[in-house]
């Protein structure tokens, strides 16, 4: 009977351990690390040198996305992608953004981002969207999308977009990491009659 309430007693301290050890305030410890390419003026952060913050300006953080893409491709897609390397004041934040411009039935073809969620708001055209859940299921779930309409593709989820409409669809995509990452997915590694199409040819 001792050796059975020892071992109780063991079992909560390392349970009340486990618990304390992941109980941390992940906020950032200053206000902000505006990366920078020169190391003799920076602090390394987070995979970035940070400019001291005391030479900082407004256009640290400010990134304009107003340009559209070029869709003159096969695809008939372009994602601008706004990160650290192109917009400094994101770093340590763990964000970054794109815009992506459709051409008439251009398509983002299917991806996935290893270390980031997406959510994506149509803000131009008619979009037709689509994830796949992961194996053993990989159930499609689709929707299509007006101006206004937002969807959310979770890490790690194959999905596309298709733009239905006779003319040009516009997009804004926020991810949850200043590194999300994309790896394009051809059918010779997943296929799935209903999105196949998608595809490049």
């Amino acid at each position: 009977m001792k050796g059975i309430h020892s071992i109780l007693i063991a079992f909560s301290l390392l349970a009340l351990a486990c618990s304390l050890a992941s109980a941390y305030d992940p906020s950032p410890l200053q206000d902000f690390c505006v990366a920078v390419k020169d190391i003799k003026n920076g602090v390394f952060v987070n995979g970035k040198f940070c400019k001291d913050p005391k030479l900082a300006v407004a256009e640290d953080f400010f990134s304009g996305l107003n340009k559209q893409g070029n869709t003159a491709n096969p695809v008939g897609s372009n994602v601008t992608v706004v990160n650290v390397d192109a917009f400094p004041g994101l770093n340590t934040l763990g964000l970054s953004l794109a815009r992506v411009d459709f051409a008439p039935h251009g398509v983002n073809p299917p991806h996935f981002h290893p270390r980031g969620s997406e959510f994506l708001l149509l803000v131009e055209g008619t979009l037709y969207v689509a994830l796949v859940t992961s194996n053993p299921d990989n159930r499609l779930f689709t929707k299509i999308l007006n101006p206004g309409d937002v969807f959310v593709f979770p890490l790690g989820m194959i999905h596309f977009q298709f733009n239905i409409g006779k003319t040009a669809a516009v997009a804004f995509v926020g991810f949850n990491s200043q590194n999300f990452g994309r790896f394009d997915v051809t059918p010779y590694q997943f296929s799935m009659p209903e999105i196949d199409q998608y595809f490049p040819k």
